[in-house]
């Protein structure tokens, strides 16, 4: 398991920029590299397989180890090179995915904040 774990550690600052950015593409003409946010964790973890009271647990006997990943990308948008020289063109879906949260949670705050201002309630 201690190996596995330290492979993984290791390999981990190298995949930010190849994660973030793809490889280099031309579409109609037009280069272009496409670009996503990165979110991605481990975790790993082990037991004595014994209940707080000392004894086995119900399951038996033994140890037990366990670990896991996951992770997600959002395509936000891609590099392109034009007459202009090179432009970012966002993915709209993927900003109103990131958007509509965020303008939800400041929505609530000021509407929180007035609520206090006015009259001591709270929404």
């Amino acid at each position: 398991m201690t190996n596995l774990i330290e492979k993984l550690a290791e390999s981990v600052p190298s995949w930010g920029a190849t994660m973030a950015y793809g490889e280099k593409t031309t579409v109609g003409g037009q280069e272009l590299v496409p670009a996503a946010l990165v979110i991605f964790g481990f975790g790993a973890g082990e037991g004595s397989g014994e209940s707080p009271e000392g004894g086995p647990t119900p399951a038996g006997t033994g140890e037990g180890r366990g670990g896991g990943g996951g992770g997600y990308a959002l395509p936000v948008g891609a590099y392109v090179a034009g007459p202009d020289g090179l432009r970012f063109r966002p993915n709209p879906i993927a900003l109103m995915v990131v958007a509509v949260p965020l303008v939800a949670a400041a929505g609530l705050a000021l509407a929180r904040i007035v609520s206090a201002a006015v009259g001591g309630r709270s929404v």
